[in-house]
């Protein structure tokens, strides 16, 4: 079995389940999709993959509060806002001078759940980190499936050339 079939197979069936889980701890399941999209995009895999994606997830997070909260001192002026979310997004990137919050993507997919989960970061936080996991689970397994499926071929190969065994 290919690598892009083994990947598809896992997160077919994991993301079933994910949408269960996110129905019955209440979570938002998009935001578990944003999670998974995260750990898959982070260049890099396992499980320093996961703690990057989370990292810079979980910094989008905090980045979108501090937008939210700072708007919200001087709603009248309108400027200020948007101001404030340049200058957010120019730390935003800025960061990712350091190695665990060198994702720069995950740290806008966390600032976007936020903003889309109407600042809820509580609802929001959960809903990420399990769904980082799911996104590991979906990859390492279908990583797994396909290396496993790679190793019995050439075993079962050599049993249909030797018509002895």
């Amino acid at each position: 079995m290919n690598i892009l079939l083994s990947l598809a197979l896992t997160t077919g069936i994991l993301s079933g389940l994910w949408g269960w889980v996110a129905v019955s701890l209440g979570l938002l399941s998009w935001a578990g999709f944003l999670g998974c999209t995260a750990y898959f995009a982070c260049p890099q895999g396992g499980l320093k993959g996961l703690a990057i994606a989370s990292a810079t997830v979980m910094s989008g997070v905090v980045w979108a509060m501090v937008i939210i909260h700072g708007s919200a001192l001087a709603p009248h002026l309108e400027i200020l806002g948007y101001m404030m979310t340049g200058v957010v997004a120019f730390l935003m990137c800025l960061q990712a001078k350091q190695m665990l919050l060198s994702f720069v993507p995950g740290t806008f997919m966390g600032a976007c759940a936020t903003f889309a989960g109407q600042g809820d970061w509580k609802l929001v936080v959960p809903s990420l980190l399990v769904g980082l996991i799911f996104g590991y689970a979906m990859k390492n397994s279908g990583l797994w499936l396909a290396a496993w499926s790679t190793r019995r071929q050439p075993a079962e190969n050599a049993v249909k050339m030797n018509p002895e065994n």
